[in-house]
């Protein structure tokens, strides 16, 4: 492949690069709450995965049927105190469960390899604290796969949907302009934060928390079933604005190729503002533009013809 114009890859720990269908985050999460007598749906779980934990919690003591289980069972409205408590007891429980859920998502080793190869940079950016950061880039390390740098929700003023931790990493790359950056995540908040930046943004379908299956359960669906599965995830992501949407990181070939298409087209990804998050009419006014270009997939041999 020749090489690319881009420089950086900003890619997302779980559910894109390790912890295929992100089930450590789930877990932890339903079980703190079960632990003070709430049952979360998994949807529910998952609604906010991508954010810093605490605001992750935050969020879904917010939603109607959590507020209401809660009220129920401790005859008041949730409080400061009550998500100060939450969170106190979630981060050893999913320190627990990191080591366990720390696998490599299958062709991700290969995706960094291949960037490296082209003298492009990734880094790691999570929702997950630095000692729970360390813990899984630790871990899949021993299996192969490292990164560059990585920054994690704590350590910038905040997590996702921002864009401050994309924007630590352009600097820590010395990454410039936002169209030599992609950034690629399995969540609505990753694409979120991704166009924040005024970056290229992917979204990851079959191997993160939308989709949500382990390794073993999309193995165990027939081509039909899994394509099925996967086209109101693709969806969502669209409509969240994503420039383009791979089923995983075995994708990174048609990521680069696309993206190197699309600058030497003299196109440059979207830049909707920096905001904490968009607002319903925001994001329509985001999708409107993204609908515009997003990026074109090549075709084989088109992808052929640059390597």
């Amino acid at each position: 492949m020749k090489t690319n114009p881009v420089s950086l890859v900003v890619c997302d720990l779980a559910g894109t690069t390790v912890d295929y269908g992100s089930r450590a985050p789930l877990a932890a999460f339903i079980e703190v709450f079960g632990r003070h007598g709430v049952i979360a749906s998994e949807a529910e779980t998952r609604g906010p995965m991508g954010m810093d934990k605490r605001d992750h919690l935050e969020r879904m003591l917010s939603l109607p049927p959590i507020a209401a289980q809660w009220r129920k069972q401790h005859g008041r409205d949730s409080t400061a105190a009550d998500l100060d408590m939450l969170f106190k007891e979630f981060m050893p429980i999913q320190t627990e469960l990191l080591e366990a859920h720390s696998e490599v998502v299958p062709g991700a080793a290969e995706a960094v390899e291949l960037c490296r190869s082209l003298k492009i940079k990734v880094a790691a950016t999570t929702g997950y604290n630095r000692p729970m950061t360390d813990i899984v880039l630790a871990a899949a390390k021993r299996r192969g796969l490292t990164f560059d740098f990585s920054r994690c929700a704590a350590e910038v003023p905040a997590g996702r949907p921002a864009p401050w931790m994309i924007f630590r990493c352009m600097e820590a790359a010395n990454a410039y302009p936002p169209s030599a950056v992609i950034k690629i995540g399995d969540t609505i908040a990753d694409i979120e934060a991704g166009l924040n930046a005024g970056v290229w943004t992917v979204g990851v379908a079959m191997t993160g928390n939308l989709l949500g299956l382990s390794r073993r359960a999309v193995e165990k669906m027939t081509k039909a079933e899994l394509e099925a599965s996967l086209i109101p995830v693709r969806g969502k992501m669209a409509e969240a604005g994503a420039h383009m949407v791979i089923d995983s990181l075995a994708d990174m070939p048609l990521v680069l190729s696309a993206a190197r298409l699309a600058i030497e087209k003299g196109r440059h990804p979207e830049k909707p503002g920096l905001s904490p998050g968009p607002s319903p009419k925001s994001r329509r006014t985001r999708n409107n533009r993204q609908s515009i270009a997003p990026l074109e997939r090549p075709t084989a041999s088109a992808v052929a013809a640059r390597e």
